[in-house]
């Protein structure tokens, strides 16, 4: 089962001072739009050719706008022998609901 995680907690590790890593599975023209900080860019429909370019063995906090893709992408990483993703309930527009309502919509 993917684990899942708010924008709230999220938010508190961040505070934290944490050291995260956030997988962005949009694609760069809705990043044009909004994004979150700290995050590496491989959109769902190259995930499985770029896969290569994470770390397995790392927490990986997997974010899209709503939520949908980044669990197709959570169940994809662990079908390939990641032992940690974790799935941003919400995306960036829960982000933008609950943390910064100035982020922009779309």
């Amino acid at each position: 089962m993917i684990k899942t995680m708010s924008v709230q907690e999220l938010k508190e590790k961040i505070d934290e001072g944490k050291s995260l890593f956030l997988l962005d599975v949009r694609q760069p023209s809705e990043r044009e739009i909004c994004k979150l900080e700290d995050e590496k860019n491989i959109p769902l429909d190259e995930l499985e050719q770029r896969v290569h370019e994470l770390d397995p063995n790392i927490e990986t906090i997997v974010y899209c706008r709503s939520g949908g893709r980044s669990m197709q992408a959570c169940q994809f990483l662990e079908s390939q022998g990641f032992t940690s993703v974790i799935n941003l309930t919400g995306g960036v527009l829960a982000w933008s609901d609950d943390i910064d309502p100035s982020m922009k919509k779309y």
